[in-house]
């Protein structure tokens, strides 16, 4: 049986998952989950996908796992790709991991979804400075990081570090970042996207700020 990703175009969280099975040659077919209509906040979503509601969510067989991290993980135990040499490579994998879901993408994303999806008239500026800040504050971190490296956490191959740092700075919606400010960012993220199988997350994964135009 084919793996399921319960998932959503405009989700880097979900990207993030989406991109690691894709280039570690996992099969799976997405499931689109309509969020911006609040399936996510539904008692039957609640109930039977993800008590958490959230996205991404990984079916696979007996196995559901929530978490991108978590799914991410799993993609390399499965595959044996996208992983680390050595137990070094291990723990700075982990170590991006985690500081991308807490310090880049939770403020990206929602610095992205204030700027372009929520409603104007709740469009609060002083929050959306604040969280420009912590975004610019986070960039500044991974351009310094890859100063003279070609993927973050690894020094032969790229990782899964490098695909959840990246997820959200592949959206064309605008959220304070300019490719062209980030040198080494930019170059890092011309590299990602010429791995054999990669692929823009709106045509990796249902669901397009279009189809709601």
């Amino acid at each position: 049986m084919t793996a399921q990703l319960y998932c959503f175009g405009e989700s880097g969280h979900s990207y993030k998952a989406a991109l690691s099975m894709t280039l570690a040659g996992i099969p799976w077919e997405p499931v689109f989950v309509d969020f911006f209509n609040g399936e996510t906040r539904s008692p039957t979503f609640r109930d039977t996908v993800n008590v958490m509601g959230e996205c991404p969510v990984l079916v696979d067989g007996e196995t559901r796992l929530s978490q991108s991290a978590l799914i991410q993980l799993r993609v390399v135990e499965q595959a044996g790709k996208l992983g680390w040499a050595d137990e070094a490579e291990h723990q700075e994998v982990l170590r991006w991991l985690f500081w991308d879901n807490h310090k880049m993408s939770s403020q990206a994303g929602a610095l992205r979804y204030f700027m372009n999806f929520l409603p104007e008239e709740h469009r609060n500026a002083d929050v959306i400075a604040w969280l420009q800040g912590r975004v610019r504050a986070a960039l500044q971190v991974l351009e310094a990081a890859l100063e003279g490296r070609t993927w973050i956490a690894t020094s032969r191959e790229v990782s899964i570090a490098d695909l959840s740092c990246c997820s959200y700075l592949f959206y064309p919606e605008p959220f304070g970042f300019d490719r062209a400010d980030w040198p080494n960012i930019d170059a890092w993220l011309d590299r990602i996207a010429a791995l054999p199988g990669w692929a823009h997350p709106y045509e990796l994964m249902p669901g397009n700020p279009s189809d709601r135009a």
